[in-house]
């Protein structure tokens, strides 16, 4: 790999870590036959396809973007191998070969976007911040949402709430919390975000007012119970929690929970349980 290439490669992704973005790395690990580019070329995958370096062109390369693409999407590392052997198809190769090529994605900070700049939003808002993620913070009302209300939020949105994802990116690294103020909001706004890609989808209210939304979205919006299925509601851990800021806490673990594949489930042992395995 050119000398120059590989000094691009380097400082675009120090620019992606810095600004807290996301990209994917795919480095050459090892070749075998005719092939362009040799162990150690490197090549950066943005999220929109766009690249920096190369590991060789042709239909590789382009194979290469579509496994970085994924490994965005799904978050893992992968070491795939790639022949190059059809020059109808674009391989660059002459002779064919082989390569192997790790491919990692480099992620930004996990995105909560919280839709409603009430107590329970702007509670969840500074937790959501405390703990690590992006926040960005929806409502229709400006007063609300700005940074002297709801200090140090990366992103503040105006908007109807139906309408976030025209104004928000929300991707399967978003974790979607709707905190609204009833039921006519959650109508509109639930069939907008169960057209996203959001890891997370949860709408604060009692069981009943959820039982509601989901009459009235089957009967007005068409959708389906299995459509439904997506949406944690009433959103959040049952900790009997009370104020905004412990409301705030239950639903965040909640979108922990998911996150990490966890089960909210009490990590506790009883003395007796531990002492039958501290026994064995």
């Amino acid at each position: 790999m050119m000398a120059d290439d590989h000094k691009a490669v380097i400082a675009a992704l120090a620019a992606v870590v810095d600004a807290g973005e996301s990209a994917a790395l795919a480095t050459v690990i090892s070749t075998d036959g005719s092939l362009p580019r040799h162990a150690g070329s490197k090549m950066l995958v943005y999220p929109d396809g766009r690249i920096v370096g190369t590991v060789g062109g042709g239909a590789m390369e382009a194979k290469v973007i579509e496994s970085a693409l994924q490994a965005l999407r799904d978050g893992e590392a992968s070491l795939q191998t790639y022949t190059l052997n059809n020059l109808t198809d674009g391989d660059p190769g002459i002779c064919g070969g082989t390569a192997q090529i790790f491919i990692e994605p480099v992620l930004g900070a996990p995105h909560l976007l919280v839709i409603g700049a009430g107590h329970v939003g702007v509670a969840l808002a500074q937790l959501g911040k405390w703990a690590g993620y992006y926040v960005t913070l929806c409502d229709d009302r400006a007063e609300f949402c700005n940074p002297e209300h709801a200090p140090d939020c990366d992103e503040y949105v105006v908007c109807p709430p139906s309408q976030v994802a025209d104004y928000a990116n929300i991707s399967a690294r978003t974790s979607v919390a709707a905190v609204t103020r009833g039921l006519p909001v959650d109508i509109d706004l639930i069939p907008a975000l169960l057209a996203t890609d959001a890891a997370y989808i949860g709408l604060i209210g009692s069981r009943r007012r959820w039982a509601l939304t989901v009459r009235d979205l089957v009967a007005e919006r068409g959708l389906t119970v299995d459509d439904l299925e997506r949406i944690r509601a009433p959103i959040g851990l049952e900790i009997e929690a009370e104020t905004p800021k412990e409301i705030a806490v239950s639903i965040l673990a909640e979108i922990i929970m998911v996150r990490r594949g966890g089960t909210g489930q009490p990590m506790r042992y009883k003395p007796e349980e531990m002492r039958q395995k501290s026994a064995k």
